[in-house]
């Protein structure tokens, strides 16, 4: 592991929000991956603290589904199976689009500008995969915030947590970076049109090709 990020603890109000912040965010970015063993002396000894705040902070983590309890094991990273995927992209399809067609009806000039230049900055982006996974999550925060309703966000916030024990980017697929530019310009066209039906259609199709790229990515790991 690398070292933990010792010089952030002072921001933290205990060792147990520090403890789970920083386990949290190893998940959500990667540097965790599915199946890693989630060892509490291990961790303490990482983010040199007791092991109660690490105990405090995996007892967190695995009431938000991050963590899991394997027998035989312990904790580990949570992974997700074939049929959680495809449950997590059923809800991940109603969702965005229902922040598609919100963003229809409610998105203001300034949030339809950023949406704008979040498309034409999406064209001169690297291959690099990281890459354009960061700027897609750009894309559809954009989207989240151009919607203004509070309490989808909020949703849609736990729905991509799960969706970061996935692994990697389906961007890694051959032909998806680009197919992915030309539906975030379709769902970007349809929300400055103000239609929200087609707004939620294009966000709809959006999550199936992604989820399309996913099995890819699966199938092509597997063998």
């Amino acid at each position: 592991m690398t070292q933990a990020p010792a010089a952030q603890r002072e921001r933290f109000g205990s060792a147990a929000d520090y403890a789970y912040a920083t386990l949290r965010a190893e998940i959500l970015e990667g540097r965790f991956a599915p199946g890693r063993r989630m060892r509490e002396i291990e961790l303490s000894e990482w983010l040199e603290v007791s092991r109660t705040p690490v105990r405090a902070a995996l007892s967190r983590l695995e009431g938000e589904g991050l963590v899991a309890l394997v027998p035989r094991t312990g904790l580990v990273v949570a992974t997700l199976e074939a049929d959680a995927i495809a449950e997590l992209y059923e809800m991940r399809e109603a969702l965005e689009g229902a922040a598609a067609a919100l963003a229809a009806r409610h998105a203001g000039p300034r949030d339809v500008a950023a949406l704008r230049d979040l498309v034409e900055a999406e064209r001169h982006l690297p291959a690099n995969p990281a890459a354009r996974a960061q700027h897609n999550l750009a894309f559809h925060q954009a989207i989240y915030a151009a919607a203004h309703n509070r309490f989808l966000v909020k949703s849609l916030h736990a729905l991509h947590d799960a969706i970061a024990l996935l692994g990697p980017t389906t961007f890694a697929v051959e032909g998806r970076p680009e197919q992915a530019e030309r539906e975030h310009a379709r769902i970007v066209e349809a929300v400055a049109a103000q239609q929200p039906e087609e707004a939620e259609a294009a966000a709809r199709s959006h999550v199936r090709q992604a989820f399309t790229a996913r099995q890819k990515l699966r199938a092509s790991r597997a063998g």
